[in-house]
């Protein structure tokens, strides 16, 4: 958390407010962040209930809402969801606001998660087509034009999926000035690694993702760490969310979109397949968003 705090600091254009959610600390964080915000103005400190039990993906969009809910956040250009086991380069938002503003279509992006193995940094293999939910850095009229998160597991894919339906452009860059250290490995639990794979694997199928596809991309998992178990475990827990005819998502033609995409990604590749629902919508996207704000210099107001 430290490190996390301390490189937002560091930022060379920090946020314009920074509302960190304690949502059952029992540690010394309180301490830590009550400290941190004596020493910096635009950090505001909230304390949220403790529900008893950590509950990853549900818990996570509550604990932003909690926080989200308490500030006028309908002012700011620009918020960001930030995850408080990150290490962040020094000109990350900055780079960020710089890219949003050149192509007014970007709603949503991010740079690169690595995680260290030793003396080396090992990318967490985000793709380019998804901003990435531990820092997930959102244009506000776009936040609200796809009516913010779902409090469910996968929510940080459904958002970019949901953006791209509307016209909108969700993305990611993987160089020096945008990668960043995430302190805990994606996919893990307070249980275990392989518990935090099957809980991917439930989410996949709570979006609505294509069996094959899914399939496809376990297969491609099993390749990195934790080699082979990794990818079953997430394969599992799409196949047994099957078995057992758990809910999904209520957006039936959100569904339907994600899906068609996955099957064109197959056939022609993810790149190429998101290239071409980008040129697709650009359509939706020029009659659903006002000139206005197509061409206007925004500012550089950034909640987080």
């Amino acid at each position: 958390m430290q490190r996390t705090l301390d490189s937002v600091i560091a930022q060379n254009e920090t946020p314009a407010l920074w509302v960190i959610v304690d949502d059952g600390s029992t540690d010394d964080t309180p301490v830590i962040l009550a400290d941190y915000a004596a020493r910096h103005k635009w950090i505001k400190v909230l304390t949220k209930p403790d529900r008893g039990h950590r509950a990853v993906g549900p818990g996570v969009i509550e604990a932003f809402y909690y926080g989200l809910d308490q500030t006028d956040w309908q002012n700011f250009d620009y918020l960001c969801k930030l995850d408080l086991d990150l290490d962040l380069p020094q000109e990350y938002f900055a780079t960020l606001m710089a890219k949003m503003e050149a192509e007014p279509r970007i709603g949503s992006c991010s740079g690169k998660p690595y995680f260290r193995k030793g003396d080396r940094m090992v990318s967490e293999k985000c793709g380019d087509e998804m901003s990435v939910g531990m820092t997930k850095f959102y244009r506000r009229a776009c936040f609200q034009d796809i009516g913010g998160f779902v409090r469910e597991v996968m929510w940080d894919a459904i958002d970019c999926h949901k953006s791209r339906q509307l016209g909108w452009i969700a993305c990611s860059w993987d160089t020096p000035e945008l990668r960043f250290e995430h302190l805990r490995p994606m996919g893990s639990s307070q249980k275990s690694i392989l518990t935090g794979r099957i809980r991917h694997g439930f989410g996949q199928y709570y979006m609505g993702t294509n069996f094959w596809f899914f399939t496809a991309s376990c297969l491609f998992r099993m390749a990195h760490p934790p080699y082979l178990i990794g990818g079953l475990a997430s394969w599992w827990g799409y196949v047994r969310s099957v078995i057992k005819g758990e809910k999904q998502q209520d957006d039936t033609e959100l569904r339907k979109f994600i899906q068609a995409y996955q099957m064109r990604a197959l056939r022609v590749g993810k790149s190429a397949a998101t290239a071409e629902i980008v040129r697709r919508q650009t359509g939706v996207w020029n009659t659903r968003i006002p000139a206005t704000e197509q061409t206007e210099e925004p500012a550089r107001e950034a909640l987080t």
